[in-house]
């Protein structure tokens, strides 16, 4: 398998993308800012957004010295808000616990909120360059059709995947440029819809390909539905929030959306969330 390793390393440094979280002078905050914005997020919709937010947070303890509601209110139209919770939580137990220093042990970042192995490992691996095991959706479509000969892993990491993830990483020295390599491999080239194999630098080695391209055959792959969800309902409630400074009454928000039986279900699930907050009767803010 370490056949693999130069091919990808050289497409990587003639095609990577200029990220701001991926440069020599971004910080291991800007790293783990990414990396919570970026999940389920294109990289284009958050783009902006980082830059937004590390021009006002510059450090987790600026951040933290803010509301919550602040950071949900800058969240913006990202999607899943409660990352924005989460990421003050982290900001704040790192002021509290590793003097506003994002840590660089696997260990430490795991201990924090709204912290899990992916992305412990990736801040770890990027903003450390330590070796760990980095497993997003690009990687595991990577790894699943040039290694294991299939068009898409399974819907959860398993044991066999982190085996053969483990067995392809490269020593320390190359192991966090492989990682991102990787990572970026899927991004722009093995896609999951429409993959451009012509331009793969290891077409020549993928186990999919020499098998003829045999189509998925798991579980269904959930779509992600939009228009009319409880998702959509909540966004379009949330917004009335970020878009107003101080509280709402619910009348404002009985606007946002027609369906009552919804809307009262979904705003109840955003008070539960910890997104919005009781101002008073029938009067709503952000936390």
């Amino acid at each position: 398998m370490s056949e693999l390793h130069q091919p990808v390393l050289q497409w990587y440094d003639e095609h990577a993308r200029e990220l701001p979280w991926r440069g020599p002078s971004a910080s291991p905050w800007s790293v783990m800012v990414s990396e919570f914005m970026l999940q389920q997020t294109p990289v284009t919709r958050v783009l902006p957004v980082h830059e937004q937010w590390l021009s006002r947070w510059p450090t987790p303890a600026d951040l933290a010295a803010e509301p919550s509601g602040e950071a949900v209110r800058a969240w913006g139209r990202l999607g899943y808000p409660r990352r924005a919770l989460r990421l003050h939580a982290a900001a704040t137990a790192i002021v509290e616990r590793h003097g506003g220093e994002v840590p660089a042990g696997y260990d430490d970042l795991r201990a924090l909120p709204g912290i899990g192995d992916y992305t412990a490992a990736a801040i770890a691996t990027f903003a450390y360059g330590r070796r760990h095991v980095v497993l997003d959706t690009n990687v595991r479509r990577v790894f699943a059709r040039v290694i294991q000969g299939v068009e898409f892993p399974s819907t959860a990491v398993t044991r066999a995947e982190r085996e053969v993830a483990l067995a392809v990483l490269p020593g320390a020295d190359d192991a966090p440029t492989w990682s991102v390599a990787v990572m970026e491999l899927g991004a722009l080239v093995c896609t999951a819809a429409n993959p451009r194999c012509g331009d793969c630098p290891v077409a020549d080695l993928c186990a999919w390909r020499a098998a003829g391209y045999p189509a998925y055959d798991g579980p269904p792959r959930k779509a992600q539905a939009w228009a009319g969800t409880d998702r959509q309902c909540r966004g379009r409630l949330l917004a009335v929030l970020r878009d107003t400074d101080g509280p709402v009454h619910r009348s404002r928000l009985d606007a946002a959306w027609s369906d009552e039986g919804q809307r009262v279900r979904c705003l109840a699930s955003l008070v539960e969330d910890g997104l919005l907050v009781h101002a008073g009767p029938d009067v709503y803010a952000l936390p």
